[in-house]
């Protein structure tokens, strides 16, 4: 199933245990990974080639929209980023712990790398 292309968003107290999680992501027909985030700066503004969700199960931090806007990120959070939609993960001070589901059966670090904005293919449906 692929994602509508619209931009990221952020569905707070999502979840409550990794079952409601892992039954997300198998009805959205994604890949779960695991992603532990430690310490690090903000990330630029980018997008992925791959539709992904990112569930929040330990740590606080925020993530920013298309609009540069911080939205905060909480455990029980669910982050919904299609292909194209341009995010960039904020500043981490305390270790973040995700499970990630991307599109397709890959290398989680390989499929999320960060790509220009400005070629963002949700620009041209402006």
């Amino acid at each position: 199933m692929s994602f509508k292309p619209e931009p990221m968003k952020v569905f707070p107290n999502f979840f409550s245990s990794k079952e409601e999680v892992l039954d997300d992501i198998k009805k959205l027909d994604l890949w779960p990974s695991v992603y532990v985030s430690d310490r690090m700066e903000e990330l630029p503004p980018h997008w992925h080639d791959v539709d992904n969700c990112g569930y929040v199960m330990e740590g606080k931090s925020y993530v920013i929209n298309e609009k540069n806007e911080k939205i905060p990120l909480n455990p029980g959070d669910k982050l919904y980023i299609p292909a194209g939609a341009i995010h960039a993960e904020g500043k981490v001070e305390e270790k973040m712990i995700y499970i990630v589901g991307i599109s397709e059966p890959a290398n989680l670090m390989e499929k999320l790398t960060l790509l220009d904005p400005k070629e963002s293919p949700l620009n041209k449906l402006k």
